[in-house]
Formats: structure tokens, sequence, C-alpha cells
């Protein structure tokens, strides 16, 4: 923290120029009365290391990392918690007042609270869970619904061979079907989860066939512009519980938030509104 107890806080990704982070974290410090700033800050890969090192000299107590750079950062850190080991990457990094960086990933938290607040009554044990894709994202989930007790977790990408490489890394509640077969699991699972970029906002359709879809089964959307995907509205048609990508990016932001500028920020209605504006 600078001397002036201005404390200073960020987002280190490339490009970045797209993040709502900034946003979010200057809504809560506005909201809370803190004096901080939280800053966008575009870094090519080669310059990283450099970069994460000299930020606690210039007075910040911590950063959020985004892609591509998740992965690498845990070169950079001297702690790793238990659950950014086990998922491979970092998006949370605390500055400790005796010079540590200490790394976290709170994706998984974020996408659970998420679910807890969006679906009430969800619970991960209630049956098998259907993850599309297989990167950082996608490892987040899987780490989550196994904590969370999900009985199994069914997992499928384009190419196969990453969700392989998951289902190595988790054990055997973690199956692997073909990107085409997809549908056919759909009709089975509790919880459908896309960790995809399909369905976005200038991204090719999400193609999945979904007439296996059952009522009441929880089906989570990590996209978040738009708000509403096609795979949402096709779930609420089908008398399924749409759940939106937004309140995870809302929710793992909390964590960071609170060890950087000492308090914990809500997520409510109030910072959804101001986010989407």
């Amino acid at each position: 923290m600078s001397e002036n107890g201005i404390r200073l806080a960020g987002v280190i990704g490339s490009p970045i120029a797209h993040s709502r982070s900034p946003q979010l974290h200057g809504y809560w410090l506005r909201k809370l009365g803190i004096r901080g700033h939280y800053i966008p800050m575009d870094v090519a890969p080669e310059d990283l290391v450099e970069v994460v090192r000299a930020l606690p000299k210039a007075g910040f107590v911590g950063v959020n990392i985004t892609i591509p750079h998740k992965e690498r950062v845990l070169e950079v850190a001297d702690l790793i918690s238990d659950r950014a080991t086990l998922i491979g990457a970092a998006n949370t990094l605390i500055f400790r007042k005796d010079g540590k960086i200490h790394a976290d990933n709170t994706d998984g938290y974020g996408f659970l609270e998420n679910l807890r607040q969006q679906a009430p009554g969800w619970e991960a044990s209630a049956g098998p869970a259907l993850v599309l894709g297989a990167g950082g994202a996608a490892r987040a989930v899987v780490c989550a619904l196994l904590d969370a007790g999900a009985p199994r977790v069914i997992l499928t990408n384009r190419t196969r061979v990453r969700a392989e490489q998951i289902q190595a890394d988790f054990g055997q509640r973690v199956e692997v079907v073909d990107w085409v077969q997809a549908g056919n699991a759909v009709e089975e699972v509790a919880t459908l989860v896309n960790t995809t970029s399909l369905g976005m906002t200038g991204q090719p359709e999400l193609r999945v066939p979904l007439d296996g879809l059952r009522p009441g089964t929880v089906v989570n959307d990590l996209v978040y512009a738009p708000l509403q995907t096609r795979l949402l509205q096709v779930a609420e048609e089908m008398g399924a519980v749409p759940v939106d990508g937004l309140g995870m990016l809302l929710h793992q932001a909390v964590p960071g938030f609170e060890r950087w500028f000492g308090m914990r920020p809500e997520v409510d209605e109030a910072v959804r509104a101001a986010i989407l504006r």
C-alpha cells in the first residue's frame, strides 16, 4: 500500500479492454468508501514475470490474472493454493506484507456461488453433470463440481485429447464422451455447464442437441455476452433452470477484493445492474 493509504489492485491480461473487472471493483470501492484504484493492464506474455514482480514495489496489494496468463503466472508465485495447484491456473494474486506472492484460483468458488444464488436448492449431488469444453474454465468447474459432491462429471470437447487430460488429472469420476455424443448425455444429467465460447457474441452458435433436456435440470452458460444465450433460451422453454454467466464473474471477484481491500463486497441486483449498464 502506498504511503498515502491508497490501495492499488488491477487485472492483467492480453487483450484487456473487454474486461468488466475494472467496472466491478470500481463500483465496490465507491460503494464501500474505500480509497483505492483497480487498473486494467495489457501485458505481453514475455513481460509477465517482470511486471508482476515490480507491482508490489509500486504500491499494489494484488491483481487478477486473465487470459492468456493464468497458467504461466504460477511460475511467479511463492505460495500456491491447493485449488490453484489442482486446476493448474491462478486468477488471483495477493501480494503479502512479507514480500511473498500468493496465487489462488477463485473461479470454482465463483461458479458454485453463482449456481447457489441463481438456482436456490441446487445440489451437486442431485445427479451427474455434463461439462462442455476443456479449457481453463472447464478445469475450475470440474474441480468445483467434484468437491461439491457431483457423483460423476461427463466431459466433452471438440478436441477429445484435452478432455482426456482433465480426466487423467481428476480421476475416475470424470467420464469423457465424444463431442458428437454430447446430446445423448443431456438427458441423464442434473446439471449442464457450457464453458466454451460458443454462443458468445461474434462466435459460432453452440450446436449440441438439447431435445433430451429434462425439466428441472440446472443449465449454466458461462458466456455473459449476450446475457441470455440461445442455450439459456432453449433451457427456459423446456422447463430447465437457466443460470447466466455474469454471476460467476461477480462472485469470483469477492475473495480477492476482500483480501486486498479488507472489506467483503456483496453480489446483489444493484451490482449486476451496474455492470450491465
